[in-house]
């Protein structure tokens, strides 16, 4: 989430599979889960025919014309028969003398099984539906609007619906289920980049790619399995990023609690609810004192396990409510651990309210005060409807491409997903390391928000600390974090932001004439 081409060598891909989504979280939400299996049947006939229109968007004052190109790009077998279409739409700027000097950007989503619409028309893409400045829903009814902050003045932009999201299709349930694994998933979206490319005549523009949540985890994988069959990237964007599920999904390693720590801080500071002391310091100094403590005092702690005195678990308590100011016979009760699902549910129960899961500013009524866990997630309710909505609408109506077809924007049209091995969790951080040893040009962006609880940011900081690059390679990658969450871009001066960081990325990745 490929065709005649061999797999992959899953240990080249994999360090391990996480457990199935049955068993980690119950609900489908855009970062990093496997959502329940509920294929459709893909239509008899598939009309390949790309729909081009043309549009206009003013960008700081110029006017920037571009072709907007919406199709089924046909993935095949050995014999030449189709197995998957895969749904794409592509944005290419018009008036330009060498595309092949022009960058090119594949852009998606993760899930597994979630569409590109949210980096597309939340981030990317020339056109956005209108939501409030902190990325919450206007009321109904919903309108689109021109993009400032669009990536369409510094590349190119193709946006990719794996199989089984979107109106991405395989032809069988077993095509389907051997896409929508680990490796699948990277073939058939690989095979798609490659046509892509060889189709349009980009062979020699430089390559990028921006991927957010499972999305960064595909695209670690991407580069890697592509810089084997020839083609290199310039630049690797990844928002909202896990190379290693283990360091978000396990409950067996006191670390994975370490690394949430300082997120359930920046959580608990942005409510008001750390200790008087520190809720005056700004968001980045606080941070810097939550990550010492997580990594210092509360890891020591944890690693004694029940060999904790009594004055000494007393203490690390007192700490614990300092940052985060849940109850301390909570944090008691609690063994000193707790996860996402607790952590947002108990935050603000006071208030009867739970916070979000993808972005923990973002809060909600809790209909009842009395569940351990979060019944949903603000963060992701608060979005849904008008991108839903509006996406359909604008495929249709703005750019002309008709289907009946069901839109699979965050789940429901995926198999189980394979992660591949057994007893473990999935990693891609091996190939992304092994495809910047192969090329050494490309250029790493990681973008991540201080309230997302989804991929918290101390756990990529910690896993590109881990990689084993050469110190020559340390030096290809960039960071940028902003105070917000999963989904970044839907608040408007983040969006802002990461525009101007990426549009310089950009510039530092592209050769130099």
């Amino acid at each position: 989430m490929l065709t005649g081409a061999d797999f992959l060598g899953r240990s080249a891909i994999l360090k391990g599979m996480s457990r199935p989504c049955s068993h980690v979280l119950p609900r489908c939400v855009v970062g990093l889960l496997v959502c329940l299996p509920v294929l459709a049947q893909p239509p008899a006939v598939v009309d390949e025919t790309p729909v081009a229109t043309k549009h206009s968007i003013t960008l700081g004052g110029k006017v920037l014309n571009y072709t907007a190109t919406v199709g089924q790009m046909p993935l095949k077998d050995t014999v030449g028969n189709a197995e998957a279409h895969i749904f794409y739409m592509a944005y290419t700027l018009d008036g330009v003398g060498d595309v092949g000097k022009r960058p090119l950007t594949f852009c998606f989503n993760g899930g597994p099984g979630s569409a590109s619409l949210w980096v597309h028309i939340g981030g990317m893409g020339p056109r956005s539906p209108k939501l409030l400045p902190n990325g919450s829903m206007t009321p109904p009814p919903y309108q689109m609007k021109g993009n400032p902050n669009t990536w369409l003045d510094k590349s190119d932009l193709v946006f990719i619906d794996p199989v089984g999201t979107g109106y991405s299709r395989a032809e069988s349930t077993e095509v389907a289920r051997r896409m929508n694994g680990v490796t699948g998933d990277i073939q058939s979206v690989g095979e798609f980049m490659r046509m892509y490319v060889t189709r349009n005549a980009r062979q020699t523009s430089p390559l990028f790619i921006a991927g957010e949540s499972y999305g960064t985890f595909r695209a670690s994988g991407l580069v890697g399995y592509l810089v084997d069959r020839g083609i290199a990237f310039n630049g690797l964007i990844l928002i909202g990023t896990t190379l290693n599920v283990e360091t978000i999904w396990s409950r067996s390693d006191d670390l994975v609690y370490q690394l949430e720590f300082p997120t359930y801080a920046a959580d608990a500071w942005y409510h008001k609810r750390v200790a008087a002391d520190l809720q005056k310091l700004d968001v980045k100094s606080f941070l810097k004192e939550a990550e010492g403590f997580a990594m210092g005092e509360y890891a020591a702690a944890l690693a004694k396990g029940d060999g904790l005195t009594a004055d000494e678990r007393r203490t690390i308590i007192g700490k614990l409510v300092r940052f985060t100011g849940l109850n301390a016979k909570y944090v008691d009760e609690s063994n000193l651990r707790w996860d996402v699902a607790h952590f947002t549910r108990e935050l603000l129960r006071d208030r009867h309210e739970t916070i979000g899961r993808l972005d923990g500013r973002l809060s909600g009524p809790s209909s009842l005060n009395t569940g351990e866990t979060a019944e949903y997630d603000p963060s992701n309710t608060l979005i849904t409807p008008p991108f839903a909505t509006m996406f359909v609408n604008y495929v249709r109506d703005e750019l002309g491409y008709k289907t009946d077809l069901f839109y699979y924007s965050l789940g429901g049209g995926i198999q189980p997903w394979n992660w591949g091995v057994q007893n473990g969790f999935g990693d891609t951080t091996a190939a992304l390391r092994g495809a910047m040893a192969k090329n050494p040009y490309m250029k790493v962006l990681v973008i991540a928000g201080y309230y997302d609880l989804a991929t918290p940011y101390y756990a990529a900081q910690y896993t590109f600390g881990h990689m084993g690059l050469n110190p020559a390679m340390r030096k290809n990658i960039s960071w940028a974090a902003y105070p917000s969450g999963h989904m970044l871009y839907i608040d408007s001066e983040t969006n802002a932001a990461m525009k101007n960081d990426v549009a310089g990325f950009y510039d530092a990745a592209l050769p130099k004439d």
